[in-house]
């Protein structure tokens, strides 16, 4: 049995998954992934597109306890400005240095 590799859609060098309108940003490797749940959509040249959306970073530790499990929260308009708080967030927790910067 060959073994596929499933391939997802990055931005910054880490993978987004998504499921209706929750998106994870992040590796579930590493010690957190940010969660940005789009709250509304708004119409932006004809097309749909995310407006309000609200992220969590949280930690991917199994054993940690709930209450500890989300670090940081906070509220964005539009898919891109979550994600690039989202992978500065990240890029921070995990001791990264910003590509972009």
């Amino acid at each position: 049995m060959s073994e596929e590799k499933q391939e997802f859609l990055t931005y910054k060098g880490r993978p987004l998954v998504r499921s209706k309108n929750i998106i994870y940003y992040g590796d579930m490797r590493e010690d957190y992934v940010v969660m940005l749940q789009i709250m509304g959509s708004k119409e932006t040249a004809g097309e749909q597109t995310a407006g309000k959306v609200t992220l969590q970073m949280m930690s991917t530790d199994p054993n940690a306890p709930p209450a500890e499990m989300v670090l940081k929260r906070s509220e964005r308009d539009g898919l891109y400005n979550a994600l690039d708080l989202a992978a500065a967030w990240l890029n921070r927790q995990l001791g990264e240095i910003d590509q972009d910067a």
